[in-house]
């Protein structure tokens, strides 16, 4: 049996890499129990080979307890795990490690714009050797991966035009096509709008060396990315923000026209500059806006990266404490006081809408940017009409959530005053249809979130109670935000 020899990295917070390729005083390696964006090269005299081997029994080298890069153990439950498609693994089978075709990043960092942004992964651009201005042909995905594998690109630098994701291998040709590249915004139909940010749809099949080009940039930022050159069944939506002079990208999110599995994303992409602002966020809500105005319940296809997880948890989280808390209010939160002479006051005409978020007053004055500070257009045919969920989400007519039944219970105190207390009872297939969820997401959601602790019963006999209290507990754990696209007004789908 042979044995990997594990290595020592003189760097805090990281430990036992393993050593994919070698050059002169440099090495790069993958820290394991990592993912593979954190590859790297470092000087090839803060290595040094472990001894005895991590996989040999030893004190301090135990073969049986995988290691993080911070040291510490994973015998906790991992709560990251995706709803479908997780398969156990034997602890005492070593780490998988990353072979050099699919770790080795052949790009350093790409240069896109007036940014220069440090790559992730692997990404099969077609680069002669000495090429210039011009680029090969997009052969066959297998031949060009094949050919990228293991090919030196000096200085480790991609050039990219932030306009038509053009790539060239030198500054020099870059900054020719600058010059003349007239591109404003990307080549489809404006599908979504609010101040400055706009979502553009383009079809792989018209705008094919457009999608090609960007697919393969966002291979840069996908590990489990595969399609590169093969559009033609899939749409393209491209998330901007625009200036006076044109529209920059800041992400994008693909999808296939006909899924049979009703999935409404194939990838996702924020640029890296432009992360942790809530685009990625918008972005998946309006993938589910696409499928609730088909009349289906998507999902994203598996399987998802961890950054994918992680995203698709806090949406699946936040739209479900949203309902809840909408759910359990006897009031909407900005009701002013209701005063009545006489008899007591008739709250049946009251209906809660979907953004009743609690939020700060707006200190500042109208924006032209963004959508802080933008007031929400009448609806409109062209601007396309609300989800019925919007107006009707707690069953007072047609929504989805018609048929839940809520009781509400009326409590006297001692000092003469009184207190409404709502109890709904509903399954979880009820659930997941009101909030427009597959119920294997609500399901994975509910339990990663902590509400399905308070049990009764056994099998399909199982009752869970979710209190009023524990909702507002995840939602300040999660900080569960406002929902981006609950304003279809902002739309402009046809």
């Amino acid at each position: 049996m042979s044995l990997t020899v594990v290595h020592n990295v003189t760097k805090i917070g990281s430990i036992d890499p393993h050593v994919l390729d070698r050059r002169q005083n440099e090495v790069f390696v993958h820290y394991i129990g990592t993912d593979k964006r954190m590859d790297e090269w470092v000087p090839a005299d803060n290595v040094r080979a472990c001894t005895p081997p991590r996989n040999a029994a030893s004190p301090g080298c135990d073969a049986n307890l995988p290691l993080r890069a911070n040291g510490t153990g994973t015998r906790k439950r991992r709560r990251m795990e995706s709803p479908t498609n997780v398969h156990d693994r034997d602890a005492t089978q070593p780490p998988v490690l990353p072979t050099t075709a699919s770790a080795r990043r052949n790009f350093d960092k790409v240069n896109f714009g007036s940014w220069q942004i440090k790559t992730w992964y692997f990404s099969p651009y077609p680069l002669t050797d000495g090429e210039g201005e011009d680029v090969i042909g997009h052969g066959r995905t297998m031949d060009l991966f094949a050919g990228a594998v293991n090919r030196e690109n000096p200085g480790g630098i991609l050039w990219v035009c932030d306009r038509c994701f053009k790539y060239m291998a030198d500054g020099t040709s870059w900054e020719v096509h600058m010059r003349k590249c007239t591109l404003k915004h990307p080549p489809g139909r404006k599908v979504y709008q609010r101040g400055a940010h706009t979502i553009w749809e383009v079809d792989g099949s018209k705008e094919k060396l457009y999608c090609q080009n960007l697919s393969l940039f966002g291979k840069l930022f996908i590990d489990i990315k595969t399609l590169f050159f093969d559009c033609d069944n899939f749409l393209f939506y491209i998330f901007t923000d625009a200036d006076s002079q044109r529209d920059h990208v800041l992400g994008f999110f693909s999808k296939e026209k006909i899924s049979y599995d009703d999935y409404n994303l194939a990838c996702i992409v924020v640029l890296p500059p432009y992360q942790k602002k809530g685009y990625g966020m918008l972005l998946i809500e309006f993938s589910y806006e696409l499928s609730r105005r088909t009349g289906r319940i998507g999902t994203p296809e598996r399987p998802l990266s961890d950054l994918g997880l992680r995203s698709y948890l806090a949406y699946w989280v936040s739209t479900i404490i949203r309902f809840l808390r909408q759910l359990l209010s006897t009031l909407p939160p900005d009701l002013p006081p209701i005063k009545t002479v006489g008899h007591l006051p008739d709250l049946s005409h009251l209906r809660m809408e979907v953004d009743t978020m609690p939020h700060s007053p707006q200190k500042r004055a109208k924006r032209t940017k963004g959508w802080d500070g933008e007031s929400a257009a009448p609806s409109s045919p062209e601007g396309g009409s609300a989800s019925p969920a919007a107006h009707d989400i707690l069953g007072t007519g047609a929504g989805p959530a018609a048929h839940l039944q809520r009781t509400y219970e009326t409590v006297s105190a001692p000092d003469g005053s009184a207190a409404v207390h709502v109890v709904a009872r509903c399954t979880l297939a009820e659930l997941a249809r009101a909030t427009n969820l597959r119920v294997e997401d609500a399901a994975f959601a509910l339990n990663e979130c902590g509400l399905l602790v308070r049990r009764d019963g056994e099998g399909a006999a199982m009752t869970i109670a979710i209190s009023r209290e524990m909702v507002e507990t995840v939602a300040r754990e999660r900080n569960v935000k406002r929902i981006y696209v609950a304003k279809t007004s902002y739309s402009v789908l046809s």
